[in-house]
């Protein structure tokens, strides 16, 4: 059992664009077509599903068709690559329409994204051994973007097995966007500094281990599921640990403890060489901070325990690759992952 990565992605290859979740409703379709302009002028070639360009009830389509034409995508050796437009809210109701069998017996293909589409991402990874990307997603890569890691965030993408690439932390983070109806071709609006924090009084730590993760409102739902099963994915992670990341949305602070404690009871922590966690856009509570429920969690944890990374829904977004053998190195602020697209 070994990890399986795509084919690199180059000037001529074909990205397919389907919304498995949420849609684009009309009054966001020029923010849409500048996305697509701007990965036709990047020289890919873009084809565009049906179940794209509407949004009723949270989804793109009805549920039958929004899974045949992910099938249709995932099994078209012409596709290189999919990318949904964004995340959304019920994805997950995709998962026991996919045929994994079949999906078994074809080359994988890059399927990029994060929020509602790390559903997808898990299951592939989880049941296939896919490297799947938890990256910017695909209405934040407008051309005007100059913010490092989103402008660079399809570039790994283009490496083959074996090969690797370092990224390092945003200097800034976005605490507030712009509408893209109102304002479609801006990129993202950078204010407090972005800043990882190492839990309790480490200035350093280095890490190694496989990734694997992504939005923890869902994946509390899918977690000991064979859509999230990280007893499986030790086994593609070839006995190396494994850096577990999530990133929270929309729990409050409760909430958010209530949902790492449910991990820890069933046992999503036992293998885990370090836990990743991004910068929290949930609900804020000054006297049951982070910090203060991470130190409750996991203050005596055998692994460290990093947070405010750059990761979910407080972008900028690190491209992860699950899957990819990771190198953290933090020293003293200063921040780099090093990933190498092993087998």
């Amino acid at each position: 059992m070994m990890i399986k990565y795509p084919k690199p992605l180059q000037k001529g290859s074909t990205i397919a664009i389907t919304a498995p979740s949420s849609g684009v409703a009309p009054q966001m379709h020029q923010r849409l077509n500048l996305v697509l302009q701007h990965l036709h002028q990047q020289g890919f070639r873009v084809v565009e599903g049906e179940c794209l360009r509407a949004n009723e009830r949270h989804v793109s389509a009805p549920k039958k068709q929004r899974a045949a034409e992910l099938m249709h995508f995932l099994l078209d050796p012409k596709v290189d690559a999919i990318m949904p437009p964004w995340g959304g809210e019920i994805g997950m109701d995709l998962l026991d329409c996919l045929d994994y069998s079949l999906l078994a017996e074809v080359p994988p293909k890059w399927i990029v994204g994060h929020s509602d589409i790390s559903t997808l991402l898990n299951a592939l990874t989880s049941k296939l051994g896919w490297c799947t990307v938890h990256a910017t997603n695909l209405m934040q890569m407008v051309p005007a973007e100059t913010e490092p890691l989103t402008a660079s965030a399809l570039a790994p993408l283009s490496l083959a097995t074996g090969q690797s690439f370092t990224q390092h932390a945003a200097s800034h983070f976005q605490s507030q966007g712009l509408s893209f109806s109102d304002y479609p071709e801006q990129g993202l609006q950078l204010g407090p500094d972005s800043q990882w924090k190492i839990l309790g009084r480490a200035e350093q730590v280095q890490c190694r281990g496989r990734l694997f993760g992504g939005c923890l409102d869902i994946l509390i739902h899918l977690a000991a599921t064979e859509y999230f099963d990280i007893n499986r994915f030790e086994h593609w992670s070839q006995g190396q640990g494994i850096i577990l990341y999530l990133e929270n949305a929309e729990l409050s602070p409760t909430a958010l403890f209530r949902a790492l404690q449910g991990l820890k009871y069933r046992g999503i922590f036992k293998g885990v060489n370090t836990l990743l966690m991004g910068r929290n856009a949930g609900q804020r509570q000054a006297d049951f901070s982070d910090k203060t429920i991470l130190a409750q969690l996991f203050s005596d944890a055998p692994f460290p325990v990093i947070y405010d990374a750059d990761i979910g829904h407080l972008p900028p977004n690190m491209t992860l690759l699950n899957g990819a053998l990771a190198d953290i190195r933090i020293d003293r602020g200063q921040v780099s992952i090093t990933q190498q697209l092993l087998p």
